[in-house]
């Protein structure tokens, strides 16, 4: 047996407990981890509350995000007492995740844990600062450089926002803050944005083509905000989509593509393939110093999950929450 938050849905309803888990729950895998960190990302939070399908297996283990210690392995790739780190691949939808005390997963889906990040540090990156690591090298790869002029990044208090922010400055970009919490703003110019727009200019219907301020923008927003998005974005300009907080509804037109040569890419997490994993956690790995992601996250243990994911989906939560397992 072992702790964990287990997820049902039977006669008696949805609902998500804090339980004593019988290790025959766990799927098949060539690896046993011993979770020491997991995350509260968006998707667990309507996992939790059941506020949208997530879960597509009874009774689950929530959890995208672990990080842990091998305690044993059928695989070649890993051994007993091995660091491991886990991102996506289905795992707390389709596959028991990381919000309990063990986890058994296919050793295919994991990375060692780089050097010199703590397990602490890797689960306040988690995917939210994985996601931004991967939309921060998509830009780069359009040569969105930081000559080219400003970076937007939307829903920017949230934990891919915070970090794209924290990563952009870092690198050199000067970054533009939209978000709905303008009342925080202190915040976000403490995570190196240098201006702060409110989201309202963006979240309603806008015009097909609006002013050119912005060389590239990171959104995890969707819907109304990414059409407005794309068509502020400069000529020659690229945007990368990797979330759909208000929405996923696209309502925009060609024009910013075909006028402009505005180039829209969509960042995906949860299947990428080993090396784009590799790559992103290196870059991190260069550009995360002890420290530095203290403000933008705060840990709870296992008891707090279930409360806090209602807080997180109703907007109070402010950058991460790593949960000690």
């Amino acid at each position: 047996m072992f702790k964990g938050i287990l997820i049902n849905k039977d006669d008696q309803g949805y609902r998500a407990e804090l339980s004593d888990i019988d290790d025959s729950i766990l799927p098949e895998g060539d690896v046993l981890v011993s979770v020491a960190y997991s995350t509260i990302n968006y998707k667990d939070a309507l996992a939790i509350t059941g506020k949208s399908p997530v879960v597509r297996n009874f009774p689950m283990i929530p959890g995208i995000d672990l990080v842990g210690t091998v305690e044993e392995s059928s695989s070649d790739k890993f051994q007993a007492g091995d660091m491991v780190l886990l991102n996506g691949w289905g795992v707390g939808e389709v596959h028991c995740g990381g919000l309990a005390e063990k986890a058994r997963l296919k050793s295919d889906w994991l990375i060692p844990l780089p050097k010199n990040i703590s397990p602490q540090q890797a689960m306040a990156v988690g995917t939210a600062g994985y996601t931004a690591m991967l939309s921060v090298i998509a830009l780069e790869r359009q040569g969105i450089t930081p000559d080219k002029g400003d970076i937007l990044v939307t829903g920017a208090n949230g934990g891919v926002g915070s970090f794209a922010i924290q990563i952009l400055s870092s690198l050199g970009y000067s970054v533009v803050a939209s978000t709905g919490r303008p009342e925080e703003s202190e915040y976000l110019t403490s995570l190196g944005a240098a201006s702060i727009i409110d989201r309202k200019s963006l979240s309603e219907p806008g015009r097909p083509l609006g002013k050119e301020l912005w060389a590239g923008a990171i959104d995890s927003v969707g819907s109304h905000t990414l059409a407005n998005v794309c068509a502020g974005i400069k000529y020659g300009g690229s945007v990368a989509a990797c979330g759909l907080a208000q929405g996923f509804d696209f309502p925009s037109t060609v024009m910013p593509f075909i006028l402009r040569g505005v180039s829209l890419m969509g960042i995906d997490s949860v299947m990428r393939p080993l090396a784009d994993r590799t790559e992103a956690w290196s870059r991190l790995a260069e550009i995360v110093t002890p420290g530095q992601f203290d403000n933008i996250s705060t840990e709870i243990t296992l008891n707090q999950v279930i409360s806090s994911a209602s807080d997180l989906l109703e907007g109070k939560v402010q950058g991460r929450l790593i949960v000690k397992i």
